[in-house]
């Protein structure tokens, strides 16, 4: 099968660690075939990478205007991204685009009906590259509840963190600490980790929340503790910060009436029966490789799994989260899926 002609839009830290690895080693799926940017130096060096001809624009209707390119493949800053998708899907393009999938519900709701008219018209499709969702042992644990192995889920529990200080390369990334869209690295990280706690245990039905800026530097807030109650029945905890980190992996824990699990994207424990003798399974992360090939065969035909509607569902309960804290009140999502 010919390789799908795709343009990259975007040439940060993301295009280059994970997005450009991945497109190597799906030479059978893809062809880059161009880089937009507004920064044309760091565009050339990323299209010099690439085998082939790869055309650098720093104009995107220009690129667009490509009859030969089939796919754009969407990393850009938050707020520049629905735009860019509408664009895209305008111009009759298949589309990728990486999460979140909008600063905020409204603009997502507005984004997912101008979509919904333009692929309904032109036949093209649009994921959200949510890559943990590609995360199998997410996957696992969700299907060992849905088995029935530790009883009824009680409880989720999740500590996260990962310090954004001037050692970590994200932390220059100047979009990410400019306060300009809800949450900050609490949106931008924090919907990967919504994405799989949906993934293993459902819908959020209601959150109560706490949220704080410990750092200046890292608007408008870097640190949350949220408490929530899933549609199962099930309660959840989860806290993040981005202003320090802990030295040992924390993984997510879920406790059931007739035993455990314990979840991180490379492992995934399960304690029944015997409590001391776990049942262990390994797993090998390829997360971003895993989406653009899952978009490549949707292209072909597939079914959709990473969802526009999917993704929106994650910032809504960010949204819910940030709302609780602001009013002191619990909150529910707004509901995209099963609404």
């Amino acid at each position: 099968m010919t390789p799908i002609r795709i343009a990259i839009l975007g040439s940060g830290l993301f295009v280059r660690d994970a997005h450009l690895p991945a497109l190597h080693t799906l030479p059978d799926a893809f062809e880059p075939v161009a880089i937009y940017s507004r920064n044309a130096e760091t565009a050339q060096a990323l299209a010099a990478s690439l085998p082939g001809k790869v055309e650098v624009y720093t104009d995107l209707a220009a690129l667009l205007a490509r009859t030969d390119i089939e796919a754009v493949d969407v990393v850009l800053p938050i707020n520049d991204q629905p735009s860019a998708v509408t664009a895209a899907l305008q111009a009759g393009k298949h589309v990728i685009s990486e999460k979140p999938v909008a600063p905020d519900v409204r603009t997502g709701r507005q984004l997912l009906h101008t979509a919904s008219e333009l692929t309904a018209h032109s036949g093209k499709i649009w994921s959200v590259a949510e890559n943990w969702r590609y995360e199998p042992a997410y996957h696992a644990a969700a299907e060992a509840i849905s088995q029935g192995v530790i009883g009824q889920p009680l409880q989720l529990n999740w500590a996260t963190s990962s310090a954004v200080t001037p050692q970590n390369k994200y932390y220059h990334t100047a979009w990410r600490r400019d306060n300009t869209f809800p949450g900050g690295f609490l949106l931008d990280g924090g919907v990967h980790n919504i994405a799989v706690m949906r993934v293993v245990l459902g819908e959020i039905e209601s959150v109560s929340a706490f949220v704080t800026q410990v750092r200046p530097d890292l608007p408008p807030a870097d640190t949350l503790s949220a408490t929530f109650r899933f549609d199962s029945g099930a309660f959840g905890t989860w806290t993040v910060s981005f202003a320090a980190g802990l030295p040992w992996e924390t993984p997510m824990q879920i406790l059931g009436t007739s035993g455990a699990l314990r979840i991180s994207n490379r492992q995934l424990e399960v304690f029944s029966g015997d409590p001391a003798q776990p049942h262990s399974q390994p797993f090998a992360i390829n997360n971003v490789e895993a989406e653009l090939a899952d978009f490549a065969r949707v292209i072909h035909g597939a079914p959709l799994h990473n969802t526009p509607e999917q993704a929106l569902q994650d910032v809504a309960v960010i949204e819910a989260m940030l709302e609780s804290a602001r009013t002191g009140c619990t909150v529910q999502p707004e509901r995209i899926i099963g609404a």
